[in-house]
């Protein structure tokens, strides 16, 4: 009889451990998970320019993309977008990355800070530069000059802030759209000797809004060649 007690009292505590070791297991899966999913991401604050936005910090990978995100293609990549986060996809999972110089999308962050170099504007966000360009809004580097956020007298020669809208006359793909605007902007760059990524530092505004305004004209006039309307 004491051997049969024994015997059950092992098995107790046997069950016992076993169902602790499986909750343990349990809980440290589901943080594992969340940890990947994005839920308990290092963070980081944004400050500059008065932007005070906080951030994933860039390196960490997720497994699943935020609902709502956009998708925005360079060339043969294709990015994803979420709230002023970029993530690139690495194997089966999504690394958060920095978008590269170049890109041409068609809408700005969320929140974003607007500041002014050489009467150009630039808006930032989570430590990426855009400027407003013929068919959507690039991706740029730092901008190099002296920064200021208040926008220039408009008896300076304030550069024009139009915008292309382009409609795709075709059906073309988003990538499509995205090679075109592209390869636009390369031509419209050498037909002018403008660029909007990397304007030249200390020109007048007013010569930087006619060559804005040049750059702009070729842009909309490749773009027309190749099945769009622009506006």
């Amino acid at each position: 009889m004491s051997y049969l007690r024994n015997k059950n009292g092992y098995f107790a505590l046997g069950l016992m451990l076993a169902l602790l070791s499986g909750i343990l297991l349990f809980g440290f899966t589901q943080v594992a998970q969340a940890d990947e999913r994005g839920f308990r991401h290092n963070e980081f604050m944004d400050s500059h320019y008065g932007h005070n936005r906080s951030y994933p910090s860039r390196g960490q990978f997720i497994q699943a993309l935020p609902s709502g995100h956009r998708v925005v293609f360079y060339g043969n990549s294709r990015y994803y977008f979420h709230g002023g986060v970029w993530y690139r996809p690495q194997g089966r999972r999504f690394v958060i990355a920095a978008p590269p110089f170049g890109m041409i999308l068609p809408f700005l962050p969320p929140y974003y800070a607007t500041i002014w170099v050489g009467g150009l504007p630039y808006y930032y966000a989570n430590e990426v530069y855009y400027t407003q360009g013929a068919g959507g809004y690039v991706v740029v580097e730092p901008p190099k000059g002296e920064v200021s956020q208040a926008p220039p007298s408009a008896g300076a020669g304030q550069m024009s802030s139009d915008q292309l809208f382009i409609y795709p006359r075709q059906g073309q793909s988003e990538q499509k759209q995205a090679t075109d605007r592209y390869e636009c902007h390369r031509w419209a760059v050498s037909q002018t000797g403008y660029d909007p990524i990397q304007p030249p530092a200390g020109a007048p505004a007013a010569h930087m809004s006619q060559k804005r305004a040049d750059y702009q004209r070729a842009m909309g006039a490749c773009l027309d060649g190749r099945g769009y309307t622009v506006k």
